[in-house]
């Protein structure tokens, strides 16, 4: 079994070679997976061609060959750059079921409460109190404080992110540029990929036919980021 990170890299080198026929360079897996140095992804690739995933071609540079893929695998497509972040996904019928990169057991999981609707769109009504609880891999967590909300709109749909999905968010107040956040405008919570240009605040979406926002720093208001989504099966 993969940890999330080599599974994220081994997925990032996957479509970079489908799209260009090149593997990435060390900068950009670096950049990629948000990492602070090369060496951590020196220890990723390893940890991926000791398992079986990827093999190191010789005399050829930037030379890495994708061996195979964890089978279930349902990540989205994976980020391209820093922020660009791509959801992992958990699909299933109720309760969700963990992918092959999941280290955990499957039931190795934490009920977390379901906050309400938000808007992948046109921003609806603030974030409301708890109306149920979901259980979430713990893989998915990692530390902090977390809840779910569930996804009405179509505006993030590049983003792997559909109208009825849950989304998982880690609670704060602060995001880095090109994060996925919970935004609050006024008495409107909405779910965007947030860009600080200047002193400036613009809520993209990911759908061209809806505008990016611009706001003023004093008038959004970061509820949360995203760290991954559970889609179900009715």
């Amino acid at each position: 079994m993969l940890t999330r990170k080599q599974h994220e890299l081994l997925m990032f080198i996957h479509e970079r070679i489908k799209e260009t026929g090149v593997s990435p360079s060390f900068d950009e897996m670096k950049e990629a997976l948000d990492l602070a140095s090369k060496s951590g992804i020196h220890r990723l690739i390893t940890a991926l061609e000791e398992r079986g995933f990827i093999r190191r071609l010789a005399h050829r540079a930037r030379a890495l060959e994708v061996v195979k893929l964890p089978q279930q695998a349902t990540t989205a497509a994976p980020p391209k750059g820093r922020g660009a972040f791509r959801p992992q996904v958990f699909e299933g019928g109720g309760a969700p079921s963990p992918s092959a990169d999941v280290a955990a057991p499957a039931n190795d999981s934490r009920e977390l409460p379901i906050l309400g609707r938000i808007a992948a769109g046109t921003p609806i009504d603030a974030i409301q109190h708890e109306r149920e609880r979901l259980p979430v891999p713990e893989s998915m967590l990692g530390g902090g404080e977390h809840y779910v909300l569930e996804v009405q709109g179509d505006s993030m749909i590049e983003a792997g992110i559909l109208d009825g999905d849950y989304v998982i968010i880690k609670k704060g107040d602060t995001a880095t540029s090109g994060e996925i956040v919970v935004a609050l405008v006024g008495e409107e919570a909405t779910l965007k990929r947030l860009r600080k240009k200047g002193g400036s605040i613009a809520l993209e979406a990911a759908n061209p036919k809806y505008e990016t926002r611009i706001f003023g720093p004093d008038q959004v208001e970061v509820q949360g980021k995203l760290v991954g989504l559970i889609r179900r099966y009715h």
